[in-house]
């Protein structure tokens, strides 16, 4: 028989001392970590449902630590009625691929206050193979999901806002064309008719009523085709900028001619997107950068910059430029910046520009100073959009 010295024994006794004082800051510090949390943990053997569970757990259940006893029936009751199946569907499922699970389900406090949790759990087996443990934590998301919630409640009603709203302006813009045609059409005749038989003042007001007739119709015209973006657009197929630009130079031909305008370009990707509303991008930005292109001729050009998922492309012209507060409201709708220039825009394009590149999950933005020009930049995406029916 081996003879245990005194020393030896005290020494074993302190270090078990030791050892239970750590193994109790580590439950302490255990406790603390779940609490911050809000995560609980638990356990239970299988084959009796005797549980153990951690005083967050219980709090999580809206129960005092050490309240009740906890077994596996208890467990189950306090999951809500309509989650019981799903949940009881996960252990058994993890049972048989032994497999962890991790499942959100709601419960039901004593005091009829539903909360969201997520639970997940590891089961072990004894060496014949049968389920021996259920291992597991509950974390408390309540706050989250209910968030998430009202985020996804806030974006259907901005949804069904946004639509009712572009269906408003497509009808009454629709709606406005017939008898604003007829006025523009009787004022024009008075025009023609009525020149020089009258004074000089009735000339006047009579061309004022006609210009103002004919920009009112641009302005019907251009709000119809800004809350067609989103839903009377193509969808998306593979894309060649450079043909975009093209169209774009030919459908603006005269004013390019008439301007002296030069205009160069980089090569330009092929990308995923609807080719109708990119080539009215470049012909808006190009046509502005004409019409905005000071006392020189206008020089443009046309770059695209390859990033990691994106292209990123612009359009550059040494125009009057824009000061830097104006950056936002340029594309703002109805926003006209150069008011003391004479001018036809009707402070739309910009604006149906930047929603053309939100369609297609980009962003769009401008850099310039004063009398240097402006470079109004928009990125594409590379990976292909929802709507791409291509290969």
């Amino acid at each position: 028989m081996t003879t245990i010295s005194r020393d030896e024994l005290v020494r074993e006794i302190e270090e078990r001392k030791r050892a239970q004082a750590a193994l109790q800051r580590s439950h302490e510090m255990l406790q603390v970590a779940e609490e911050n949390a809000h995560l609980g943990s638990w356990e239970m053997d299988i084959p009796t449902g005797d549980s153990t569970w951690s005083n967050e757990f219980y709090r999580i259940c809206g129960l005092e630590p050490g309240s009740v006893e906890p077994t596996a029936e208890l467990g189950f009751q306090i999951i809500h009625p309509d989650d019981r199946e799903s949940a009881n569907e996960a252990v058994q499922e993890s049972i048989k691929n032994r497999e962890p699970y991790s499942i959100e389900k709601r419960i039901v406090r004593p005091d009829g206050e539903v909360r969201y949790v997520r639970s997940r759990g590891e089961i072990s087996f004894d060496d014949a193979g049968n389920p021996k443990t259920l291992r597991g934590s509950f974390m408390d998301i309540t706050e989250q999901v209910l968030a998430h919630m009202k985020l996804e409640a806030i974006s259907t009603e901005l949804m069904r806002s946004n639509e009712e709203l572009e269906q408003f302006a497509y009808v009454a813009s629709h709606d406005l064309q017939e008898p604003l045609r007829m006025i523009t059409s009787y004022l024009q005749i008075l025009q023609r008719q009525y020149k020089g038989q009258l004074d000089e003042e009735a000339d006047e007001f009579i061309h004022y009523a006609v210009d103002g007739a004919v920009r009112m119709k641009r302005l019907i015209n251009d709000l119809l085709v800004y809350s067609r973006v989103g839903t009377r657009g193509e969808p998306f197929a593979s894309t060649d900028l450079e043909q975009c630009l093209k169209d774009s130079l030919h459908d603006l031909h005269f004013i390019i001619e008439e301007s002296k305008a030069t205009i160069t370009h980089d090569p330009l990707p092929t990308i995923v997107a609807d080719s109708g509303q990119l080539t009215q991008i470049f012909q808006n930005l190009i046509s502005n950068a004409i019409k905005f292109r000071g006392e020189g001729l206008s020089c443009i050009h046309v770059g695209a910059v390859e990033n990691a998922n994106e292209w990123q492309i612009y359009v550059r012209d040494n125009g009057i430029g824009i000061a830097p507060q104006f950056f936002d409201r340029a594309f703002v709708i109805f926003e006209r910046l150069h008011t003391d220039i004479e001018t036809s825009g009707t402070g739309i394009g910009l604006a149906m520009c930047k929603k053309i590149i939100v369609r297609h999950g980009g962003s769009m933005w401008v850099e310039s100073e004063p009398g240097e020009g402006a470079t109004f930049y928009f990125t594409i995406s590379k990976v292909c959009g929802d709507n791409y029916d291509g290969d």
